[in-house]
């Protein structure tokens, strides 16, 4: 049985989440402590006791879902879990990349919350509000939405940001460009085209300022090889040089989040189970989408986990 640990991207994020780990368990109180040290902000308050609004801010939301991801891990390698002895790969939808390198040792707990909150500044500020925007296309094949956001490029640069499986791509660029693509699709015959909720075009050409900050701060982090390979985001199939990771990384935010092949690669390198680490279920979810064959589990709970340790310590 392969095992590969995914790590949940933006959307993840509720209020509450990962109380109950802290409440629980000291390490992973000690993992929201240091992340709310190394960001010089109770974070962990935000979390908690916070408006979801204060939470889905981008600054916040990607440190505080890798916080997470990472206080269940240390909870479980608290309870004698290894990751090298019992999983094969690691991989993470977006910002879960941050989380999943974190997760392989390549990054310091307190470099990717940092890393984390340089990523949600740029990627905010890249461009002006209103002027982006994000759709989600359901119910056609990825050639027929990558050909409609051809297509729509008189109006602006728009193109496939998220392919999840499943017909559900998300596309992003420039509003005009993205509504005349999502009209397009309609046109096509998709099921349904609905304009996202989102505060930036993620994973366009318009993030291009904030791929020059993350390449500057990536340069000056250290970064080991992770002890599993990633399957990156941008590439759909594994890594594990350090400098290669850093340019992957940098690409990522302006390139197509390829969760689709990820889960297919999976599917053809002999891994039957992935642990979505973190909050929420949204990987899991997919995950019966792309391949019935690949059984996914959330684990966010001190239930949960204890479920997946009797399975994966057997």
């Amino acid at each position: 049985m392969g095992v590969a640990f995914t790590f949940p991207g933006q959307g993840s994020q509720a209020v509450g989440m990962g109380k109950d780990l802290a409440e629980t368990f000291d390490v992973a109180r000690a993992v929201f402590e240091e992340v709310d040290e190394a960001l010089g902000q109770k974070l962990s308050d935000v979390m908690w006791n916070g408006t979801a609004e204060d939470l889905t801010l981008t600054a916040n939301a990607q440190p505080a879902l890798m916080a997470v991801s990472m206080a269940v891990l240390k909870v479980m390698e608290s309870q004698g879990f290894a990751l090298t002895s019992r999983c094969s790969y690691v991989a993470g939808h977006s910002l879960g990349e941050y989380s999943a390198l974190c997760a392989a040792g390549s990054l310091s707990l307190a470099d990717t919350a940092k890393l984390l909150r340089i990523r949600g500044n740029a990627m905010q500020n890249a461009v002006p509000v209103g002027q982006g925007a994000m759709a989600a296309i359901l119910g056609l094949e990825h050639d027929d939405v990558e050909a409609v956001c051809k297509q729509a490029l008189e109006a602006g640069p728009v193109q496939i940001a998220n392919d999840n499986g499943g017909g559900q791509l998300v596309i992003s660029g420039a509003k005009a460009a993205v509504e005349a693509a999502a009209a397009l699709a309609s046109e096509k015959g998709a099921k349904r085209a609905i304009m996202l909720p989102v505060s930036a075009p993620f994973h366009s050409a318009l993030m291009a300022p904030a791929a020059e900050a993350m390449a500057e701060a990536l340069a000056q982090v250290k970064m080991q090889a992770p002890c599993v390979p990633l399957i990156a985001n941008v590439r759909a199939a594994p890594v594990s040089d350090p400098d290669e990771i850093r340019a992957l990384l940098v690409e990522q935010v302006t390139g197509q989040v390829r969760w689709r092949e990820t889960v297919e690669w999976f599917g053809r390198n002999a891994v039957s189970v992935l642990y979505e680490i973190g909050a929420g279920k949204v990987l899991t979810g997919l995950v019966r989408r792309i391949d019935k064959n690949i059984t996914g589990t959330a684990v966010n709970s001190p239930a949960d986990i204890e479920a997946a340790l009797t399975a994966l310590l057997a």
